[in-house]
C-alpha cells in the first residue's frame, strides 16, 4: 500500500519563532518570482533613485508590470538629470502599462527637480526627507530606504500587512500601525527581509482569499486569524 501522506499539525499548535519562521519563509518563495523593487534591485538598478522611481511605480501596480517599466524606463533614463530631460510627456509614456502614469510621471520629474536643485543630485536617506516629495508615502519612502540605503525597517504594503494580522503576530488596522508593531515584534536582522519575502508569499501561498492553508510550512504558527475558507 502507499505511504499515508502525514497531517499537517494544527494552526497555532507551535509558538511563534521568528528564526524558524523565516527560514520556512525563504524555502516557501524559493523559484517564485521576487517582488519587483527587489528584481530590480537584484538586476543592477539599485541606485537609490532608481529604487524610489520603482517604488513609486509600484504604487497600485501589480509587480509583472512594475518590473517590465522598470526594465523599460531605467536604461533610458536612471538618474534625476536623465529624468528632468526625459519629460513628463515621454516619461508617461514609458511606464504606461503602470497606474496612473500621467500624476506618477509628474511627481517623478518634480523630485528629480528638487533632488538636483535642493540635495545636490543625492536622494535623501531619511523618512522625513523622502516623504517631502510629492507622491512619496511613508510605505514608497520607507521601501526606497530598506532596499537602496539597507536601512533598517519594514517597508509595509497590503501582503505584509494581512499576513502579520493573519498571523496573529500583531493586531492592527493600518500598514503605519503594522510597520511600527512589526518593529516591535520581531528582530531588527528580518525587518528588511519582511517585506522581500512576504510579497511572493502573499501572492502565492498566503492569497487574500482562500490561502493555501493546507500546504502551508507556516501553518503550525498561524492563528489563521480572519480565515473563514482555505485551500
Amino acid at each position: 500500500m502507499p505511504a499515508r501522506r502525514q497531517a499537517a499539525p494544527p494552526a497555532g499548535a507551535e509558538p511563534w519563532d521568528a528564526d524558524e519562521a523565516f527560514r520556512r519563509l525563504r524555502e516557501a518563495v524559493r523559484g517564485r518570482p521576487k517582488a519587483a523593487v527587489f528584481d530590480l534591485r537584484d538586476r543592477g538598478f539599485g541606485s537609490p533613485f532608481e529604487v524610489l522611481v520603482a517604488s513609486l511605480i509600484s504604487a497600485r501596480t501589480r509587480d509583472e508590470t512594475t518590473l517590465a517599466v522598470g526594465l523599460r524606463l531605467f536604461p533610458v533614463a536612471a538618474t534625476p538629470a536623465a529624468m528632468v530631460e526625459l519629460g513628463e510627456a515621454r516619461l508617461a509614456e514609458l511606464i504606461r502599462p503602470a497606474t496612473f502614469p500621467e500624476p506618477k510621471a509628474r511627481d517623478v520629474v518634480e523630485l528629480s527637480r528638487r533632488i538636483l536643485d535642493g540635495h545636490g543630485g543625492e536622494v535623501p536617506a531619511t523618512m522625513e526627507g523622502l516623504t517631502a516629495f510629492r507622491g512619496v508615502g511613508p510605505k514608497i519612502a520607507a521601501l526606497t530606504l530598506a532596499a537602496a540605503f539597507g536601512v533598517p525597517i519594514v517597508p509595509v504594503d497590503v501582503h505584509v500587512h494581512r499576513i502579520a494580522n493573519r498571523w496573529g503576530l500583531v493586531a492592527t488596522r493600518t500598514p503605519e500601525q503594522t510597520m511600527r508593531a512589526l518593529e516591535a515584534a520581531l528582530p531588527e536582522r528580518y525587518w528588511i527581509e519582511t517585506n522581500e519575502l512576504l510579497v511572493p508569499f502573499g501572492k502565492f501561498v498566503c492569497t487574500g482569499v482562500s490561502p493555501r492553508c493546507s500546504t502551508c510550512p507556516l501553518l503550525a504558527m498561524c492563528r489563521r486569524v480572519g480565515v473563514t475558507q482555505s485551500r
